[in-house]
């Protein structure tokens, strides 16, 4: 597949970084990818300020046309109407995005190309664009998002799961799910950039300035702070031991008041992915608050990897995929627990453990992730040529 072009239908690349991000950074190292922003998968809100500045953001991008943000990687923002439940907004959309998708491989000068998707709701556009082979990455259960229509969003994925020439799932509950509806269904379970978070091991690196005056155990978070992160767990947590500080780094959008009123915690707001491995070198451990739902039973975190790359102990609430290696870290079902699981990895840790966890990771790297799907592809296309 090396020398391949890729379409991609993914999130907002300017966003904070995801497996969207990784895999298609790593496939462009040997691929042309023209890596196409949010399509939506619900209708923006325009009562909500945030929407408004992001479909004024898409007018604007819009007119520059594909941009390289990173080597071989383009990113385009596509014009589309955000109600894909719609036969006429779809038939318009189908249009507007061959139209768009054509301009821009000529731009790019990709001829045959391969359509990636991240989104359930590019299930419309699927073999109306031209491409080879498609591709479905999925990395959630999108119809449990409390944001998205979801009889309409399950509908559509349902649509793209079997429309599509092969699906990937990031966990082994999404493969079971998305195999009802295509039997070529595999596991992709998620990467790391390893080598950037065990920077966090370099002695030379420096602790970051907010945390170098810490004593006491850190319990350290990095990630959004949306509806999926148990807050209310960790203010518990830090109440249960006033002796512990949690420093909480990311973007919230739902309401950490209490938390944020504790003196033990340390709400640091978002932090540059670069400068993530300066603050894991001052924690103690890292946790994976989840809350428990139905959503969350199919997430597999990428910050349980990125802390093991930092060489760090990891505490989890009890997420399915966080149970399937149990020497990467402990799970808990409630505060208590979870404090006590906390307590147990503080005991035991060590530089040796450190330097094992974060060796540990070499296996798991994004570039080992994304050479079984170039194989998984590659053997899907082949059959494809050969009918």
């Amino acid at each position: 597949m090396s020398n391949s072009n890729i379409v991609c239908f993914a999130k907002e690349w300017s966003e904070s970084p995801t497996s969207n991000n990784h895999v298609m950074k790593t496939l462009a190292q040997k691929s042309r990818v023209l890596w196409l922003n949010s399509i939506a998968t619900r209708k923006p809100r325009l009562t909500s300020s945030r929407d408004m500045k992001r479909v004024t953001q898409k007018l604007r991008t819009f007119m520059d046309g594909p941009v390289e943000a990173s080597p071989g990687l383009f990113v385009h923002t596509p014009l589309v109407v955000p109600v894909h439940h719609a036969r006429a907004a779809a038939s318009f959309n189908s249009m507007l995005l061959r139209a768009t998708v054509e301009h821009a491989r000529r731009r790019l000068d990709m001829t045959d190309f391969q359509l990636w998707t991240f989104l359930p709701t590019a299930a419309p556009y699927v073999g109306q664009l031209g491409e080879s082979v498609s591709i479905y990455y999925c990395t959630d259960e999108w119809s449990q998002f409390s944001t998205v229509d979801p009889t309409m969003i399950a509908r559509m994925e349902a649509e793209l799961c079997a429309k599509v020439d092969i699906v990937f799932a990031c966990s082994r509950s999404l493969v079971e799910r998305k195999k009802a509806h295509n039997p070529e269904t595999h596991l992709a379970s998620h990467g790391v950039d390893r080598d950037h978070f065990a920077k966090a091991l370099d002695p030379g690196l420096p602790v970051a300035e907010e945390l170098a005056g810490v004593t006491g155990p850190v319990l350290g978070f990095f990630g959004l702070i949306e509806e999926w992160i148990d807050v209310d767990l960790m203010a518990e947590v830090a109440e249960r031991r006033p002796e512990w500080t949690l420093a909480v780094i990311g973007r919230s959008t739902v309401d950490v008041s209490r938390l944020a009123a504790l003196p033990n915690v340390m709400m640091l707001g978002p932090r540059p992915y670069s400068e993530l491995p300066r603050f894991a070198k001052g924690f103690s451990v890292g946790l994976c608050p989840f809350r428990i739902n139905e959503l969350t039973r199919n997430v597999n975190p990428i910050k349980l990897r990125e802390y093991l790359s930092a060489g760090l102990p990891v505490v989890s609430t009890d997420i399915p995929e966080c149970r399937v290696r149990p020497e990467w870290g402990r799970v808990a079902r409630d505060a208590e627990e979870f404090t006590a699981q906390v307590e147990a990895v503080l005991g035991e840790d060590s530089p040796e453990a450190r330097h094992q966890r974060s060796e540990a990771m070499r296996l798991e790297t994004w570039e080992r992730k994304v050479e079984d799907l170039i194989a998984h592809v590659s053997r899907v296309q082949e059959k494809r040529r050969a009918k």
